[in-house]
């Protein structure tokens, strides 16, 4: 690991003037900006810790929605009761990410700036074009199976976005907030996560030096079912191959509102818009489900290794519909809770 500066702020303002340092970075849960540094991957010449930051707080709004402070804990998150009755896709979606251990130190934060999986980004000499902008990507013929993106993926870059959270958390709808030298500002959730194309170093919509404060959730959706599906090589500690997250609201059999979002096939957690549509006001069913999840991977692209999962995808939707269908009452009543 190479030599730094620590800075141990005590308050946003201090952590925002560190931070204007050329390469400097935050430190919060510290499971990915760790890793990265010691393998050379990352070299921030200064690293601000943001522990101190009283951005921990899990708050209901007035108007239904739910303020998550950027250093809750994915084990808090999924520990609180507003939570775990508003969100229960949310909840499931944490539970099934990473060990315990980790989810312990891992941030709300963190697991929405959380970087990539692929070996050779993070073998620090194969060519990659996120390592070193121009250099190439050696997943274009190389290893791509398992955590490589059959959606939103270019010549430069199709590694898959790792997290679970932000997956639920697209389905759900979100905003996230930030705070930079200049003030605040607001970026909905489906705009932060950047589509590699030609410039797959942009990873995020943050301007240098803004910090993450918090994500608001929009309100639950009353009358709602909801479930998180993630396929898997292994049962745990495992990210994915494909999965689903998936609100539905129904009138008797028809559906009346569809919320889906798909990890492990994506540059970034997808939400599958398209098929929302399709699925509204049609009567649940195989046939209906099998149309939306064909719907939800139109455009989808193999690169070799990982063409598997397309079906694979396919799949995870039509398997997570048909178990939210099946259930006989609604998760969420009209107070937003379980």
């Amino acid at each position: 690991m190479r030599t730094f500066d620590y800075f141990r702020a005590d308050s946003v303002e201090r952590a925002l003037l560190a931070r204007t340092q050329t390469d400097a970075v935050y430190l919060a849960g510290g499971t990915t900006l760790l890793d990265l540094m010691k393998l050379d991957v990352m070299r921030p010449a200064r690293v601000v810790d943001i522990h101190k930051l009283r951005l921990d707080r899990i708050e209901r709004l007035n108007d239904g929605r739910v303020r998550v402070g950027a250093m809750v804990t994915n084990t808090n998150l999924a520990r609180d009761d507003v939570i775990r009755a508003a969100y229960p896709v949310l909840l499931e979606a944490l539970l099934s990410g990473a060990s315990t251990q980790l989810r312990n130190k891992a941030t709300t934060a963190g697991n929405i700036m959380q970087r990539v999986r692929c070996g050779y980004f993070r073998d620090g000499i194969s060519p990659c074009n996120k390592r070193s902008p121009g250099a190439g990507c050696a997943a274009v013929g190389g290893q791509n199976r398992n955590v490589h993106a059959v959606l939103g993926g270019s010549e430069n870059c199709f590694a898959a976005h790792p997290s679970d959270m932000c997956v639920a958390m697209a389905a759900i709808g979100a905003t996230i907030h930030v705070q930079g030298v200049r003030g605040v500002r607001e970026i909905d959730f489906l705009d932060f996560h950047l589509l590699p194309g030609n410039t797959p170093w942009k990873e995020h919509a943050l301007a240098e030096g803004e910090m993450i404060t918090h994500v608001t959730l929009d309100a639950p959706i009353a009358g709602s079912r909801s479930a998180y599906l993630k396929l898997r090589d292994r049962a745990s500690y495992q990210f994915a191959l494909a999965s689903c997250a998936a609100i539905l609201t129904f009138e008797g059999q028809t559906i009346t509102n569809a919320r889906l979002a798909l990890g492990g096939v994506g540059t970034r957690p997808w939400r599958a818009l398209a098929a929302e549509r399709l699925l509204i006001g049609q009567r649940a069913s195989t046939d209906v489900f099998t149309q939306a999840a064909a719907t939800a991977l139109d455009g989808a692209r193999s690169f070799g290794q990982n063409g598997f999962k397309i079906a694979l995808g396919q799949q995870a939707v039509v398997r997570n519909l048909t178990t939210i269908a099946a259930r006989p009452h609604a998760d969420i009543d009209e107070n937003g809770r379980a």
